[in-house]
């Protein structure tokens, strides 16, 4: 099992993001119609799946690695020692990478808040 560092910030274009003490309701909807259609092949709320569950993913991992894993997936597998970790501990089976513009992973990161 990977170790948790919520200092790492991962690996891609996101540098800081701080949430605000209130969920954005809205965001978190398009995110969840994101993630439904994205990311549930492989991952799940409590359940291993493919991938590791999502929730309470924020007491795991900060919100900038959260969102360069949905934007960087690749380099993030290759480079950052959490991602690698999870690599192996889920069989090697790569994140694929889905595209994801930069306010759709901010949508899949809010809607990942309200699990």
């Amino acid at each position: 099992m990977t170790s948790i560092d919520l200092t790492n910030k991962g690996i891609g274009p996101v540098t800081h993001l701080e949430f605000d003490s209130i969920i954005d309701v809205s965001l978190a909807e398009k995110g969840d119609k994101i993630f439904g259609a994205k990311c549930t092949s492989c991952h799940m709320e409590e359940v291993k799946l493919i991938g590791p569950p999502m929730k309470g993913i924020y007491e795991r991992r900060s919100p900038e690695w959260v969102m360069n894993i949905l934007l960087n997936p690749i380099e993030m597998l290759k480079k950052d020692p959490d991602a690698s970790a999870l690599l192996k501990e889920y069989n090697n089976v790569m994140m694929l990478n889905q595209n994801l513009t930069m306010e759709e992973a901010r949508a899949i990161a809010e809607y990942l808040r309200m699990l």
